[in-house]
């Protein structure tokens, strides 16, 4: 059997001029992550990236890890998370007022505990095919595109690399999620609830071969569950 080991990446900027950057902490994160994998001896065949800057982050600092048999990262738009700025603009825009919040809310939104109301509202109108894109709204993505480039995806790399191979996968919650969606036959909704339960540089695996597919670790924080470690496990 061969493994997809995904990686969430460290905790991004939120709240700062540039989102897709690791904070502070989320360069720690993962370099901690790295540690521990050091020291429990984990090596890896092959490495994946998307084309995100903290996505790419995350995996310069677990490249090391690599065996022989790959030399350097090898990068995929295909695993980069959906842009939720659009849908969050094509939901303030068309439905906020409506659904109670303020009409002179407007984005960014730099309060967390409303940026996740308003994050989850958005995306249940997308997953229903209800956010609708008007010219200005160049890089809004289709759920349903979404879905078919993810798991288009992981089903390339994962017949591109067979025979006990450990592929490692630095990528994002959403992307993780979606890959959980092809394992489990999960509905579209339950893809966004898992979403949401991501944690910055946690470990999810999925074994695979011989016309067999099964989740054997989801959302594992083995390198931050130590004493003195938890103000350092996040989810955004």
């Amino acid at each position: 059997m061969s493994e997809l080991i995904f990686v969430r990446h460290g905790q991004a900027s939120f709240g700062k001029e540039t989102y897709d950057k690791l904070s502070e902490r989320g360069l720690e994160q993962v370099r901690i992550l790295a540690r521990h994998w050091q020291q429990t001896g984990q090596e890896f065949d092959f490495m994946y990236s998307g084309t995100l800057q903290r996505q790419k982050e995350t995996a310069a600092e677990l490249v090391s890890l690599l065996k022989n048999k790959q030399t350097e990262l090898i990068e995929r738009p295909a695993l980069n998370e959906y842009n939720a700025d659009p849908l969050i603009q094509i939901y303030l825009r068309n439905h906020s007022t409506a659904e109670g919040l303020d009409p002179e809310l407007h984005w960014p939104i730099r309060e967390e505990k409303l940026f996740q109301r308003v994050f989850e509202a958005a995306t249940a109108k997308w997953i229903q095919n209800q956010l609708k894109p008007s010219l200005q709204d160049s890089e809004f993505e289709q759920w349903s595109t979404f879905q078919d480039r993810v798991h288009g995806a992981l089903s390339e790399i994962m017949a591109s690399h067979s025979s006990g191979s450990r592929v490692l996968i630095s990528t994002s919650g959403g992307v993780i999620a979606m890959a959980l969606q092809s394992v489990l036959q999960l509905p579209d909704k339950q893809v966004i609830a898992l979403n949401w339960m991501v944690y910055n540089s946690s470990v999810t695996r999925i074994k695979y071969g011989n016309d067999k597919i099964s989740l054997t670790q989801f959302n594992s924080l083995p390198h931050l569950e130590r004493k003195g470690l938890k103000h350092m496990v996040t989810y955004r």
